[in-house]
This record gives structure tokens, sequence and C-alpha cells, in this order.
């Protein structure tokens, strides 16, 4: 999925420089630190290129090691890389949300994670494998129009949105790997006939948009009443122009609801790395207490999850988000595709 982070330049070292990647997905390349490309490590890279370049920046000054990334989605990212296999040039893999991760991991191509990175991430933030790591968090909400729908007509549930009071009212980036990642979650937590019934509802029910950002648009213009997406989208727009969120409120589902569910951004290393010990550096370095900081302080308003560094105070605490414990891991994109297309999804 394509985010507004993405579209705005990039804020490389100088000595950075933008080409295209060679391979069918389409995704950029950047290189930071001096030299050649392949003298340090390769990072596939499906988070917001603001927050991962900030990120390879801090560490290629505090290491000398340099990193060159390519950008894509995450489920561009991840079928790529089962599709090169062990023949990839990616030493690091980072994600948005777990599916993608999952299905990378699924397909043995992960190596184990060193012990120092592991303990730094709290086991509720990372998959019980121990082959990843979470990096970074983001909440689920429901977004709304203040002017169309009052606080006490909100619903308690995120399965309370296939009724038929809310027909023509809602939107969702349903194609997307944040709505999919979302749906991963209910599936674990309601079951399968449960969330099939969900998804023929929002089939019918939802207007459907190309990304998140405009599904904040259309309940900022009350074209819809309200969307489902993560929290941070909001935030990013109050911190810019405020544009497409003045008139929006977020709800939190809370009581470890389904749409309360918290998507961890995960980060791995490639068995096939070349460069493991670089790779472990990199990852330990992100989940670290500078890397944590870059995540706190910067303009990407996700969650951070490591070494006990604090989120950003604009957002409500994750302790307080109430969300379901879901373990990463056994978030099964595959079986969420098959039920969406089902639905007339995809």
């Amino acid at each position: 999925m394509i985010h507004p982070f993405k579209q705005a330049a990039v804020a490389a070292m100088a000595t950075a420089a933008l080409f295209a990647l060679s391979a069918c997905s389409g995704a950029s390349t950047v290189t930071n630190g001096s030299g050649a490309a392949d003298a340090g490590i390769v990072v596939y890279n499906a988070q917001h290129e603001n927050l991962t370049t900030a990120w390879v920046d801090a560490f290629t000054k505090a290491t000398g090691i340099k990193v060159t990334l390519r950008n894509g989605d995450d489920l561009e990212m991840g079928n790529q890389l089962v599709e090169e296999g062990k023949n990839s040039p990616a030493d690091v893999f980072l994600t948005e949300n777990s599916p993608a991760m999952v299905r990378v991991e699924k397909a043995g191509l992960l190596a184990p994670l060193d012990q120092t990175v592991i303990n730094q991430v709290p086991a509720l933030y990372r998959p019980s494998t121990g082959d990843w790591t979470g990096i970074a968090a983001r909440s689920t909400v429901l977004a709304y129009n203040k002017a169309k729908i009052t606080t006490d007509q909100l619903p308690k549930s995120l399965m309370d949105l296939s009724d038929p009071q809310w027909k023509g009212r809602l939107g969702a980036s349903t194609g997307g790997a944040d709505f999919q990642a979302i749906v991963s979650a209910m599936l674990q937590l309601k079951g399968e006939d449960a969330t099939l019934a969900w998804l023929k509802a929002v089939k019918d029910d939802f207007k459907s948009y190309k990304d998140d950002t405009p599904v904040l648009a259309a309940v900022n213009s009350g074209e819809i009443d309200a969307g489902v997406l993560y929290h941070y989208y909001s935030f990013v727009d109050q911190a810019q122009t405020g544009d497409n969120s003045r008139n929006v409120s977020l709800y939190y589902f809370k009581n470890e609801d389904p749409g309360a569910f918290v998507s961890v951004s995960g980060g791995a290393v490639l068995a096939s790395s070349k460069k493991q010990a670089q790779a472990q550096q990199f990852l330990d370095f992100i989940t670290g207490k500078a890397g944590q900081q870059v995540l706190q302080t910067g303009d990407s308003f996700e969650y951070t999850v490591g070494s006990d560094v604090p989120a950003n105070p604009k957002l409500v605490p994750l302790k307080d988000l109430q969300a379901p414990s879901i373990d990463p891991a056994k978030l099964n994109g595959a079986k969420v595709t098959d039920l969406m297309t089902q639905a007339g999804l995809l």
C-alpha cells in the first residue's frame, strides 16, 4: 500500500542515490553511505521510507556500515523474497504488518535472531517463533466524522459494522495490506465463519479506497461517516496541514476486540545473507534504545516497542489500548486472501 510518507522526498545523507530496482516489482532503491551499493547490507523495506531512512542514517553514522534500501509494500516485497528464495540479495526484511513476514518465514527463508535482539522487545510484540521481531506497532481505529456520529452512536465492536444500519456509511482500503492484517487478527479471534460473514457485509456495505489516506479524507469531507484504518494517518495529517482530519475523531474499540488489534511491524534477517553479523547488528540497533528513539521523535507516529522507549507522547499509550493478545506468527495471510476472495473483495 502506498502511503503519503512514501510519496514524500526521502531525507537521505548527502551521498545517497536513488535508482529503480531492476525487478518486476518496480520498487525503488536507496543507497546510504559512500561507496558501492554492495559494500554493506541490503534491506528489503516495506516500512515507511522516511522512518527506515532515518534508522539507516543513524545506524550508518554509529557503525560505519553502509545500507542499501529497496522499497516496496508488504505484499510486494514478501512475494519477491519468496520468488527469489535462497538467491535473494537481501540481508534484512522490514515490514509494516505481520502477514507478509509470516509468509517469508513459512517459506523457510529466515535466520534465527540473536538473543540480544529478541530480548529488547517484549514477548507481546514479537512472534513466538523467534525468527523475527517487532520493530514498531500501530493500532486499529475507527475514524469517524464528528458532525455525523456522536459518541453514543459508536459501535461497541468492529464486528458490529456488519449491521445494516451502517450500510453505505463506511469505508476502508479493503485491498490493502493493513486491512488484510486486521482481518487476520479477526480470523484468529473470531474464527472462519464469523470472519467470512463480516467480509461479505463489508463487500456489500463498505466503500473501498486505494489506500488509507483517501479513507481519512473521505471521512473528513463527509463522503462517508466512518472508516477502518490505523491510528497514525490522522496524527501525521494533524502534524502537517490537518486538511484531511479536521472533522475527524478516532475511536479506540479496546476491550480486546478485533478492532483493538495492534499490528506489529516486523524485522528479520534472511538465512541466505552472507553478512549475518552486520544484518543482526542492524536489527539490534533499530530495536535498541537509539533506534527506538528515532521512532519516538520522528514523524511516522507509530508506536515504539523496544528497549523500554516510550512512544510519542501524543499517542494513546499502548497499555491503555486493551488490545487482544495475538501471536504475530499465527496471522494467516493466505487464509485471509482466500476468505476475501470468497467474499468478492479480491
